[in-house]
């Protein structure tokens, strides 16, 4: 590896210094003087113990459940105790400030063959039960609670938390660790043996090597920390490399477990890497990001995890196969069949192989040589997997009916059962597969045994190799002549088999999924639930797939209207060629283009057929009920060149709607289509939709690029600049959504996350488009995701957690962004802030948007979001994030939960208006009712009488000539009563509101309204407030059926 070629930029290593001072802990003089005294002190206590005769009634559940006999000794003082670990070497981190202590067990308390029948395991935790019993009694301890050492529960540790606390208020943690140097003869721990004289395969004794090595990790406990102690001793950028590596594996909580990776295993490998057996590949003339370079590098693509890594300086040696059979990676030091990385699964290797290439691609590609990706953002289960299922196992007495000890532990057992049964399940619709059941927590009372250790559930993640093989519904077996391989197919799909015939004449076994196309995201759903619930014995009620959880806000009547956008694609092109096709206009259509998000999949409710917008030859069925709206699909039109266009940008438009006037009349004439004109607009009904039509002239570009006027509120693009952008970043979005259909489901959440929380009006549809396409085309450190829920949640993180303030956000869709392009988009980023700074009039976008369409991000973001809209935007995505999190790790059953994430709290506003729900538009798309009881109402209103959103029952008698001139296309009495709101009131009060489907409305005040309330008496609304919120009543009346003023208090907090 030549690392001497490495070079990172000053901007990334300055990142690794602040860093580490941000997370190194500095052992200064006072803080070794406390922790000396604390050591001191538990020595003292300990020391004081008298020497008791020791049995099973101080812990009878532990001794019980591990299955021990002759286990009683008389209690003598530990050989020493001697501070080691991570402080030892000063590599500790602030968020985890542990002091590890080992006490070295005194020979006298046991025998000559307590390494048989987990009697040494007993022995170990009853020595530690009379410890704790002891130390809870000292004055300078305030508690004393059990832990695990790495989640192994039969090897119980005590962690202590002193009374006194570091400089700077900090608490740490004494981890009395238990070490057996000496005890036993390590050749009676080879990996051969039987040391379990109850683990039999039928009458011969099966080996234990898990137990062996288990007990050997005691005997060599002290040797193998001071070989580390050695390594490191001197060696700065070695200690910060390996602090580097920690804070990069905790930010990863697939790989940071007790079957992967820890702060011990990560200490060995650089020392390894470091040192002759190593070959030396990290030596001290490097720097602290390249020993991490190569350390990470080494973990990827080494070939000597192959041979296994042995660190004996007198020869060189490679595993046994029976070494790699048992083990899949191999780490010795000193005794060849004491394997330091027993713990470590296959399943846990390849996850770290796969997160360490992860990281090197990082370092490689991101900016900052991925300094933020590495060691910043926060890779846990919910965001790293595509799925999550969480398999609740408590108190299954079937499923630990075995015991809890035996060569392994049942709870690692259980993993790698559910392993086998997900990987035969899924079979080549998942990329890999991870199971971790973290049994063991501070919280635990090991006295009582080992059985309240299921509480936690056990996580699946599953990542996906592509759409088309997650979610094809069939699973095809073996032909019925292969009788073995067709009864284990039965076996394992049980009343899901069946035999099929195949158009090819073939008949297989079959196991088969029967969804309609949007459903098949269900899939992995049925096949989890089904798979574990059978081989399993428990009920589906303890499967929880993270699938489906958030579908209801998508669905309408049960049925998602994505269903209907074939029969909308459909109409597009038959629109498209009758438009070409027309002759009698005096210049040709050139091309036709949807512009409209329900045209790219990526609109929450997608029109669905109306019964009225079809041809005059059709025959029209009318069934309850018909709504009266109906929204219409935005198509772009380009006409043959001419140069005999005027050149005023306002006879540009007039001739456009002439234009507009005369196709809509042929195609009326041509194929008997209605159409409806107004002075900007012209509509086509066909095949059930509606087609806004928009002409696009380049002539017009060069008249008006846009106007700022200095003002915010002002800001516009001129209508052909716009159609221009809005042409573009459809067809981006069309050819990103080919490439991962999953694209679409995600964009859709979060349009309706973004307006159930009454941002409407701050993000616009396409901008979310873009944050979205983002996840995709830049997705490290994850991989592209593959499900709506995993995308939505990455949504909300890079919402709440991308720097806004300083760094664009580059949308590079072919990849064609050049450094020097990248640099000025910065630029122009840091120079519109300091304009916007010496004066605020200057628009500078709060949320800098850069495609290669829009490098100024002037189309989506130049006015909206500003900096005050935006910190709420981020405050909010971090709470449903935080709250998402949670849900997926721990209540995904609770569907109040899930509701919850999609309710926006009212009281964050300082007035509310609501409407009333029979007079919106689509009010089938309302989520929640909402309702103000305890805020004072100061407007109330009765509801119209002249608009329904649906014909009444009258109106359908009618012919359906009469009932199509009623129908009203893209009205929306909302967005009218809005559009008056912020006319009258410009900079008096801000409107919030559910663009899809909300019967609330939010308002805020402006600076000059809400300085002049916070001077207001508390109980009384100021004058101006009242008068101003009753105007607006009387705007949205018929509309509006209540405003309430929202309680000061209520609001602040």
């Amino acid at each position: 590896m030549a690392s001497d070629t490495l070079t990172y930029t000053d901007s990334m290593n300055f990142k690794v210094r602040e860093l580490l001072k941000e997370v190194q802990f500095e052992c200064s003089p006072e803080t070794t003087a406390t922790v000396d005294n604390v050591v001191s002190g538990i020595k003292e206590a300990i020391d004081k113990i008298p020497e008791d005769q020791v049995n099973a009634d101080l812990a009878p559940g532990f001794v019980r459940d591990i299955n021990a006999d002759k286990v009683e000794f008389t209690f003598k003082k530990p050989k020493s105790l001697e501070i080691c670990g991570s402080y030892s070497i000063h590599c500790v981190t602030k968020h985890d400030l542990n002091v590890d202590l080992f006490l070295h067990l005194p020979k006298e308390c046991f025998y000559e063959k307590d390494y048989l029948n987990y009697r040494y395991h007993a022995k170990r935790f009853l020595y530690l039960c009379k410890i704790k019993e002891h130390l809870t009694k000292s004055p300078l301890i305030k508690a004393v609670r059990w832990s695990s050492f790495q989640n192994e529960a039969r090897k119980p540790i005590l962690l202590v938390y002193p009374a006194v606390k570091l400089i700077g208020n900090a608490e740490f943690v004494v981890r009395i660790i238990p070490a057996a140097t000496s005890l036993f003869s390590a050749t009676k721990l080879r990996l051969e043996r039987n040391n379990i004289h109850t683990l039999k395969q039928g009458d011969a004794l099966q080996a234990t090597p898990r137990y062996n090595n288990s007990i050997l990790e005691d005997l060599f406990l002290e040797d193998n920390a001071e070989f580390v102690k050695r390594t490191f001793t001197g060696w700065k950028e070695l200690g910060e490399a390996l602090i580097l590596l920690k804070v990069w594996a905790r930010q990863r909580s697939s790989i940071y477990a007790h079957d992967c990776l820890n702060g011990f295993l990560v200490s060995i490998i650089l020392a390894f890497l470091a040192t002759k057996p190593g070959r030396h590949h990290i030596n001290s003339s490097m720097n602290t990001m390249q020993i991490f370079r190569i350390t990470v590098d080494f973990i990827a693509t080494s070939k000597t995890w192959d041979k296994g890594l042995f660190i004996q300086p007198q020869h060189e040696k490679s595993a046994s196969n029976k070494d790699m059979q048992l083990f899949p990676v191999v780490i010795c030091i000193s005794f060849e069949d004491f394997n330091l990385a027993f713990r470590l699964s296959h399943n846990g290797f390849q996850e770290l192989r796969h997160e360490a290439a992860l990281a090197v691609n990082c370092i490689n590609k991101c900016g900052d040589g991925g300094f933020d990706e590495l060691f910043i953002t926060k890779i846990d289960f919910p965001v790293r997997y595509d799925y999550c299922v969480r398999l609740n196992l408590r108190g299954n007495r079937e499923v630990s009916s075995l015991g809890y000890c035996l060569d392994d532990e049942f709870w690692r057992s259980q993993e790698q059962k559910v392993l086998s049964l997900m990987d035969q399940g899924l079979r080549d619709r998942s990329k890999s597969v991870r199971v971790i059941w973290r049994n063991t927590s501070s919280e635990c009372n090991f006295e009582e045994g080992l059985s309240e250790l299921d509480n936690e559930p056990l996580l699946i993640g599953i990542s996906v190799n592509s759409a088309e093989a997650a979610f094809k519904m069939t699973v095809i077996g073996p032909s019925p002549e292969e009788r073995d391989k067709a009864l284990e197919f039965r076996k394992f799909w049980g009343d899901k088999a069946s035999l099929r015939q195949f158009r090819d004449s073939r008949i297989a076994e079959v196991a088969v999924w029967e969804h309609e196309e949007w459903q098949r995201h269900l899939i992995i759903k049925d096949i989890a639930e089904h798979v574990l619930s059978r081989h399993l014995s428990i009920p589906k009620e303890k499967v929880v797939p993270i699938v489906d959880q958030l579908d209801f806000c998508l669905l309408h009547r049960d049925v998602d209207p994505i269903s209907f956008s074939k029969s909308l694609l459909v109409a597009l092109e038959e629109l498209s060629k009758r438009l070409l096709q027309l002759n009698d206009i005096p210049l040709k259509v050139s091309t036709v283009q949807a512009l409209d998000s329900a045209a790219r999949l990526t609109s929450v409710f997608p029109p669905m057929p109306h019964p009225l917008a079809h041809e005059k030859s059709v025959s029209i069925k009318l069934r309850k009920p018909v709504s009266t709206c109906i929204n219409p699909v935005e198509v772009m039109i380009q006409l043959e060149g001419s140069g005999s266009w005027p050149m005023d940008e306002i006879a540009i438009e007039k001739t456009k709607t002439a234009f507009l006037l005369r196709i809509a009349e042929s195609l009326q004439n041509n194929w008997g289509m209605m159409f409806t004109a107004t002075e900007d607009d012209v509509d086509v009904l066909m095949s059930g939709y509606a087609f806004r039509l928009k002409i696009s002239h380049e002539r017009a570009l060069g008249l008006v690029t846009g106007q700022s006027n200095n003002s915010r509120h002002q800001w516009s693009l001129s209508a052909d600049r716009k159609l221009l952008l809005q042409h573009q970043h459809a067809s981006k979005i069309n050819a990103l959504r080919g490439r991962y259909p999953i694209y679409g489901p995600i964009v859709r959440l979060a349009k309706r996350w973004v307006s159930a929380h009454l941002f409407s009006t701050v993000l616009t549809e396409e901008a979310v488009e873009l944050l979205v396409s983002n996840l995709f085309l830049r997705p490290l450190p994850f991989e592209p995701p593959f499900s709506r829920i995993t995308g939505f949640l990455r949504f909300l993180r890079l919402l709440s957690e991308y720097d806004w303030a300083f760094s664009p956000l580059i949308v590079d869709f072919d990849g064609d962004f050049s450094t020097e392009e990248k640099n000025k988009i910065n630029e122009n980023l840091m120079r519109s802030r300091e304009e916007h700074e010496k004066d605020t009039q200057k628009l500078s976008p709060a949320m800098f948007l850069a495609t290669k369409y829009d490098i100024t991000s002037e189309a989506w973001t130049r006015s909206s979001p500003t900096t005050a809209e935006l910190r709420r935007l981020v405050a909010y995505s971090t709470s449903s994030a935080n709250l998402l999190t949670k849900l997926i790790l721990q209540d995904g059953h609770d569907s109040y939960g899930w509701k919850c994430l999609l309710r926006t709290p009212l009281s964050n506003y300082d007035a509310v208006v609501l409407l009333h729900r029979d007079k919106l538009p689509y009010p089938q798309h309302l989520l929640f009712p909402s309702e103000l009881e305890q805020e004072r109402c100061v407007v109330r209103g009765h509801a119209s009488k002249i608009f329904h959103p649906f014909f009444s029952p009258g109106d359908l008698k009618v012919n359906s000539g009469e009932l199509k001139r009623k129908l009203m296309v893209n009205f929306d009495p909302v967005r009218c009563f809005i559009t008056d709101i912020e006319k009258g009131f410009p900079d008096v009060v801000k409107v919030w509101y559910d663009a899809v489907g909300g019967d609330a409305l939010g308002l805020t005040l402006g600076k000059a309204s809400s300085q002049k309330r916070k001077h207001d008496d508390s109980t009384e609304e100021s004058t101006d407030l009242l008068n101003t919120l009753k105007t607006i009543g009387e705007v949205g009346k018929g509309l509006v059926r209540s405003i309430h003023v929202v309680k000061a208090r209520k609001r602040n907090n």
